[in-house]
């Protein structure tokens, strides 16, 4: 919200210094972000009388001046003592009233003011006119003032530019304070003073039988009270379009808005004064019914009806937003954000309607984010308006526009109210106040907040009765009340106290219990948890053959201990396989390691390495122990996989896929061994047999399988709980069959297929066999052998059922993926 200094001026007495005011509001909880003083591109230009013009001694067409600028320039003994400026214009004579460019003025051309000579003539200063103050593209001469005009007084002063514009960032609760109205009342509840809220008015002999009264004119009818609760419309004629008056154009630009014509802002300007906005209709540009009158219907929009709003977009509207229609049919306003083109005000336009309505913040929020289409409007209507000052603002409007645009205002206005507004009434305990503040504020001091607030008080017994202005919709309860006392008596002031000590219990975070979990479950799976150093060799990820790509860069340390620890790791890998070359040189040769830790990634741009978790492993030699009928397998990439199996399992995550992984882009991973992991479409990690170059290159003979996953993500994608489901009552049924598909068609894919071909009676699928004979391999095909399982919840399959779905499915696949039943 910006605040005009001079405008809030005119409504409540303020300090000398806006400085002032800003350290209230921020002590009162209203952030200042900016301060600007719109007079400083005037700074050392002021007004001047021309006391003395003589011809330049050594010119024809230059003059020497003596100009007066009062107290800007003084003799020794401080007196005022005019100006020596030698000037070249023509169009002026002593005793004329100009506009006088000190030395040190710097002017919108780029022109910085020296003390110079001119032919031998010094000069102190320059008489400026209209082009180079940036007031006009072009003029002749200098600019000549009024003879009324004061002598020796700051330039932005003398024409109204001078005045401190307060951004203040307002909070959503404090829809009151985007007015200067609210702003004003605020402002008298600071500093206890009271506010001047002077109306215009309507000059009673426009509203006579000469000019017809706006019921005989306009009806209005409000279809949906959830979309607008009070429509309040007046009518205006013989409006003439032309530029705003000075002070109207200065307030609403110092408002952050462009001056546009007297109409617009009007409107603009009684939006910003008391917070309600308005829009005007081009009332000739509406249709008149055959009762001879103009309807307007606030309705809900049909579902795929445009408009073409003021900015020149067509929008396609759904049924949760609200339109001002004309007689119900054709749209001519998106409710509360913006008009449409249809009937908006342009040069030739005689005849207003004047809308002052209160439409639905939630519906106003929708249709503004839907339609990504925000105005100041739109952000009134989101943060709710007094529905109470409907009539005011629309009346303030009218009188603006008859006394500036001449305009003839309808008798009386349609005040359509299609819900009631009801004040929030409250109890207020002044004990309690004291109690919950740790501060003895006195009974009148919260008297005289409430009250400057807007609050009308019954204290007449305890507790007190309090009813809320309409203009406080967060004001609603006891709370509320006693937040409003401490905000405006000063937080400031309450002793602070040391609170009671109390015993406080420990425990672990969510995100600390899942790590455990991460851990406790890979150790489940047979895996060992190591700790390795994060110091790595500089060399490491290129031994390793991993590319270097989204790791960043390398975080090198100032002093190693060692001449391979000289920078922070980027891969756990490297350190794990160190573990490994270790072992297997002391005998070994079954090992299954894990770690989770942090790794360092640096940044040219910033001054800390970004510092992501991982939780890495590598598996090499036997897959258990050994026994005297049983010879255990070497651990493969599906050990690998079902330990990160297991692991989301564990941590309910359900959306993971994995991807074979390109060779070009995991180069460190041996060809058709290699996996990429992704949770809902973002990256997991990977999983896959190491090459055997990398391998060599960290002194391993044997083949090593590994992972690595992020565990931050693994982190974010982990569920906290699982819907409950509960125990099967009635029977499943199982079947058997055998698929033959293509080579390049995975178990995963096959997998989603089967369980989106068959719907949600098949509840579990499982793939317990791959064949592969000559003739299937002949033809670049295999077979995969799937377990089905099939139950309702509700009641016991009939085995018509499932054929149906069975015979379904595989028509499904067959048209799919070629899938063909094995005979």
């Amino acid at each position: 919200m910006r605040i005009s200094y001079e405008w809030l001026k005119t409504m409540v007495e303020l300090p000398d210094d806006p400085q002032d005011l800003c350290r209230e509001f921020v002590r009162t909880g209203t952030e200042v972000e900016t301060v600007e003083n719109t007079g400083e591109a005037f700074d050392h230009i002021v007004t001047g009388k021309v006391v003395e013009k003589t011809a330049h001694p050594d010119s024809d067409h230059l003059w020497v001046t003596k100009i007066d600028v009062g107290s800007f320039s003084t003799d020794e003994q401080g007196n005022p003592a005019p100006l020596q400026i030698v000037c070249g214009a023509q169009n002026f004579n002593e005793g004329d009233h100009v506009v006088t460019a000190l030395i040190g003025a710097h002017l919108p051309g780029g022109i910085t003011i020296k003390k110079s000579k001119l032919r031998g003539v010094e000069s102190y200063g320059m008489n400026c006119s209209e082009r180079e103050l940036g007031l006009a593209p072009d003029s002749v001469g200098i600019m000549i003032l009024p003879p009324d005009a004061p002598v020796g007084v700051s330039f932005a002063q003398y024409v109204g530019l001078a005045d401190t514009i307060i951004d203040a960032e307002i909070t959503p609760n404090r829809p009151d304070c985007l007015s200067m109205y609210g702003i004003a009342t605020e402002v008298g509840a600071i500093y206890d003073t009271d506010v001047h809220l002077d109306d215009p008015t309507i000059t009673p002999t426009i509203q006579n039988e000469h000019t017809p009264a706006t019921k005989d004119q306009l009806e209005v009818c409000i279809d949906d009270p959830e979309l607008c609760c009070r429509y309040v419309a007046r009518v205006m004629h013989g409006v003439k379009i032309g530029p705003s008056p000075e002070w109207l154009a200065r307030r609403v630009n110092a408002a952050g808005t462009r001056s546009v014509n007297n109409v617009v802002d009007i409107t603009n300007y009684v939006m910003y004064l008391t917070g309600q906005p308005l829009h005007a209709f081009d009332l000739h540009k509406l249709m008149r019914a055959d009762d001879g009158k103009y309807h307007i219907v606030v309705r809900a929009a049909h579902e795929g009806e445009q408009l073409v709003t003021l900015d020149g977009q067509t929008r396609t509207l759904t049924p949760d937003m609200a339109l001002i229609s004309d007689n119900g049919e054709k749209p001519v306003a998106l409710a509360g954000v913006m008009g449409g083109q249809n009937s908006e005000i342009d040069d030739d336009t005689t005849d207003i309607l004047l809308e002052s309505a209160v439409f639905s913040a939630g519906h106003i929020s929708r249709t503004s984010r839907n339609l990504d289409l925000m105005s100041e409007a739109s952000i009134r209507y989101e943060r709710q308006v007094d529905p109470t000052q409907c009539d005011r603002a629309a009346s303030i409007a009218a009188a603006l526009f008859e006394q500036i645009c001449g305009a003839q205002v309808a008798q009386g206005a349609i005040d359509c109210v299609a819900r009631s507004y009801e004040h929030a009434h409250m109890s207020l305990r002044p004990g309690r106040v004291r109690q919950l503040c740790g501060a003895d504020i006195a009974d009148a001091d919260m008297q005289r907040f409430l009250r400057r607030l807007g609050c009308k008080l019954d204290c007449t017994e305890l507790p007190w009765k309090v009813v809320a202005p309409a203009n406080r919709p967060d004001l609603t309860r006891e709370a509320d009340m006693i937040e409003e006392i401490l905000r405006l008596w000063g937080m400031d002031r309450v002793t602070p106290t040391l609170p009671a000590a109390k015993n406080h219990v420990g425990g672990l975070t969510l995100d600390q219990n899942r790590v455990r979990i991460i851990g406790q479950t890979l150790r489940s799976c047979g895996l060992h948890q190591t700790t390795t150093y994060c110091f790595a060799d500089h060399s490491d990820l290129a031994r390793l053959q991993m590319s270097e790509d989204g790791r960043g860069l390398p975080v090198e340390l100032l002093d190693p201990l060692v001449s391979d620890q000289s920078e922070m790791r980027r891969s756990i890998i490297p350190g794990l396989l160190r573990c490994v070359a270790y072992n297997l040189a002391h005998g070994v040769d079954d090992i299954a390691l894990y770690e989770q830790g942090r790794c360092f990634f640096g940044s040219a741009d910033a001054a800390q390495p970004d510092e992501p978790s991982f939780v890495s492993a590598v598996l090499c030699g036997a897959a258990g122990e050994a026994a005297w009928n049983h010879k255990p397998a070497s651990y493969n990439f599906f050990d690998a996989k079902g330990a990160i199996e297991t692991l989301l399992k564990a941590l309910r995550i359900q959306k993971a896929r994995f991807e074979v992984a390109d060779p070009e882009a995991y180069d460190w991973l041996a060809p058709g061994q290699a996996a990429t992991i992704q949770v809902a479409g973002e990256k997991l990690g990977w999983v896959g047999a190491l090459h055997p170059q990398a391998l060599h290159n960290f002194d391993i003979d044997v083949p090593v399988i590994a992972f690595e996953l992020a565990q931050d993500v693994l982190l974010k994608h982990a569920v906290r709980e699982l819907p409950y489901q509960a125990i099967p009552t009635h029977p499943a049924v199982q079947m058997d069959i055998a698929l033959i598909v293509n080579e390049s068609v995975s178990a995963q894919v096959l997998m989603q297929r089967i369980h989106s071909a068959a719907g949600p009676l098949l509840t579990k699928a499982t793939l317990f066999d791959v064949y592969r004979d000559d003739d299937l391999k002949r033809a670049n095909k295999k077979s995969m052998a799937v377990s089905l399982l099939y139950r309702a919840s509700d009641r016991s399959l009939t085995s018509e059922e499932v054929e149906k779905i069975h015979h379904k499915m595989l028509a499904k696949l067959e048209k799919g993926l070629g899938a063909q039943l094995r005979a």
